[in-house]
């Protein structure tokens, strides 16, 4: 579509929002800026750019003093307040980034918009603090607040993916942004869409049928069907029921059953494992179910063991690194540097689609085509079509609700 509005990046880790926003915009960033502890990250983006953006390392380089962008845009640190992270919460330092970050850019770059995405939480209770500190930046600088929540799969995405959009504009008043709810591509068909031939490595080297739980699966449960005859006809039945262990639960084997076959196969290591399993069920507890994964239809958000887990729907094989930026929307020719140790960077990022809507909402919304309204602060929910204002910039009232 395009615009006049300028933009720039700061902490873009591996790229997936500056993508997004340049889609938006129809130009890249004028400039990406960060400091020294994500330059590892962000290297595959500066990688991208081939130097045609420049990068500035704000606490190597100094305060940037180039021409400025109208819009800025972050992806600090989610783990702070990711519940998939180990000491998630308003006290984990992660979250120290965003409050630096938000300092830097409303205090001293002073856009006319400045956004960001966080984990879900940013906007519920866990995050309140978190959030509040950000309110508070924005409100010291003449900033208003807005807190966008949705997931990745009503912008047509194959990912279950919940996340919080933060926007700061410059002023008492903010928009309305429109709601979403595309139709979403299928997981199998964006696997098999994958038509480049760069970085196709899979990610995990064994073979996906030689899994004991995905054997027993195959050959007992199915009578020695194939990889792909089965892909073929597993049920969606929901974006974390496609796993082995789900699928073999949903079956009526039990554990102690599934331990006898482990015992006669020779999995040894497996059998105390589908004892341990068996007693916690028993027990009311729960289990963590990590097994192979079948694409089918949408999947759970891209993290964690996914990109190890995750097979091709046809080829008996695990996806490749290729397939795990397509499921992000990275493009074709985008490079992982150091894929091995990189692949991670691949989930510590916002979906390309996501991001290039959220761009969309806040150029839409500076050229006046959406409704704005008089707040410092308020929460819109996508999935609900719910906006709640939390402290209107009128002082009428504190707190009031439209849409319902």
């Amino acid at each position: 579509m395009g615009t006049n509005l300028t933009h720039a990046g700061i902490v873009p880790l591996i790229g997936g929002q500056s993508i997004g926003a340049e889609l938006a915009h129809g130009a890249p960033p004028k400039h990406l800026m960060s400091y020294e502890a994500f330059g590892g990250h962000d290297q595959h983006i500066v990688n991208h750019y081939g130097g045609s953006v420049p990068y500035h390392v704000l606490d190597k380089d100094g305060p940037y003093n180039g021409p400025k962008a109208d819009i800025v845009h972050s992806v600090c640190p989610c783990a702070g307040l990711s519940q998939m992270s180990h000491g998630y919460g308003d006290d984990n330092k992660n979250n120290e980034w965003m409050d630096i970050a938000a300092k830097y850019v409303l205090g001293q770059y002073r856009p006319t918009v400045y956004w960001g995405e966080n984990a879900p939480a940013l906007a519920g209770s866990i995050g309140k603090n978190v959030r509040n500190n950000l309110f508070n930046i924005g409100r010291d600088n003449g900033y208003s607040m807005l807190l966008y929540r949705t997931k990745t799969l009503l912008h047509g995405g194959p990912q279950v993916r919940e996340r919080a959009f933060y926007f700061f504009f410059r002023g008492d008043k903010l928009p309305v942004f429109n709601y979403y709810n595309r139709e979403h591509a299928k997981i199998e068909d964006v696997l098999r869409g994958v038509k480049s031939n760069f970085q196709t490595e899979p990610i995990n080297s064994s073979t996906p049928s030689e899994d004991p739980y995905y054997r027993y699966i195959l050959e007992v449960i199915h009578g020695g069907i194939t990889h792909r005859e089965y892909s073929a006809n597993v049920e969606p039945a929901n974006a974390r029921g496609v796993d082995t262990l789900s699928y073999i639960e949903r079956k009526g084997v039990s554990y102690l059953e599934l331990s006898e076959w482990m015992k006669k196969e020779g999995y040894e290591r497996e059998v105390a494992k589908c004892v341990r399993r068996h007693h916690k069920l028993a027990e009311g507890l729960s289990i963590m179910r990590r097994g192979v994964i079948i694409p089918k239809d949408r999947i759970g958000a891209f993290v964690g063991w996914y990109p190890t887990s995750l097979t091709h729907p046809d080829e008996d094989r695990f996806i490749n690194y290729r397939e795990a930026m397509t499921i992000m929307g990275l493009p074709d020719d985008f490079e992982l540097i150091d894929p091995k140790k990189n692949v991670n960077h691949i989930c510590q990022n916002v979906p390309v689609y996501t991001a290039k809507d959220m761009a969309e909402e806040v150029i839409q919304a500076l050229e006046g085509n959406r409704e704005w309204v008089d707040a410092h602060q308020a929460f819109q929910y996508n999935a609900t079509h719910k906006y709640n204002i939390s402290e209107s910039s009128k002082k009428i009232s504190t707190v009031m609700s439209l849409f319902d």
